[in-house]
């Protein structure tokens, strides 16, 4: 007989971690928890990152062979959950403004509403969307943020579809690619998705070397 403990134990996802996702809910997963991550402010603690490359590792069956997803689909849930969660949430921020920012009492949030901001007035619309897909959190804030601050319809569109795929499907591949070249992969996961998300800072940084180099030059010209 099939204890109630056994079943919980069974049942029990953990959000925060992306095997445990891609175990209880497959390719379907990956589409929603994108969709939820970059589409509703709730899902700013979601793995995003870790996700894709590990989604894209399984795909070649030599991570764990009581798992392997199938690559097609999996480019496809990703995209869409990508694509689809930016555009709601940018339609809620037109709407509903700063309010939903106010609702919450999450410091890391707000610090993430704030550096969305930043990136939007100091880069631009194009540059800050697209850079905004690859870190953390702001990626999540940017969208309201950037319905809220008026950013027009089409450029906002234009610019997270091309944000959007490069990071989703981008991720997915390198996840794939190395888990078709690299023996025993599985081994080195953790330190590859940690080097992933390092990687996915370069953008921001490069950005933010560049920006404080030219205001060095032109204090030095004044």
């Amino acid at each position: 007989m099939t204890t109630p403990v056994y079943l919980s134990s069974q049942l029990a996802v953990n959000v925060l971690d992306a095997h445990s996702l891609l175990s209880a809910f497959g390719v379907l997963g990956v589409g929603v928890v994108l969709f939820a991550e970059t589409g509703l402010l709730i899902g700013f603690f979601l793995p995003g990152d870790s996700l894709l490359f590990t989604a894209g590792l399984l795909c070649t069956g030599t991570a764990d062979r009581g798992l392997k997803l199938s690559l097609a689909p999996l480019l496809v849930a990703a995209a869409v959950g990508a694509l689809a969660g930016s555009q709601c949430g940018y339609l809620l921020g037109r709407k509903a403004g700063g309010a939903l920012l106010a609702r919450s009492r999450s410091a890391r949030l707000h610090e993430g509403a704030r550096r969305a901001e930043e990136l939007l007035e100091h880069y631009g619309y194009a540059k800050a969307i697209v850079l905004a897909r690859f870190l953390p959190v702001v990626r999540t804030v940017l969208n309201p943020m950037a319905g809220a601050l008026g950013v027009p319809v089409r450029t906002f569109t234009v610019w997270q579809v091309t944000g959007g795929l490069a990071w989703s499907l981008g991720l997915t591949l390198a996840g794939y690619a190395l888990g078709s070249t690299v023996p025993n992969v599985d081994r080195y996961l953790l330190p590859m998705v940690a080097v992933i998300v390092a990687l996915s800072l370069i953008p921001l940084a490069s950005e933010v070397y560049r920006s404080r180099r030219g205001a060095k030059a032109k204090e030095a010209r004044g």
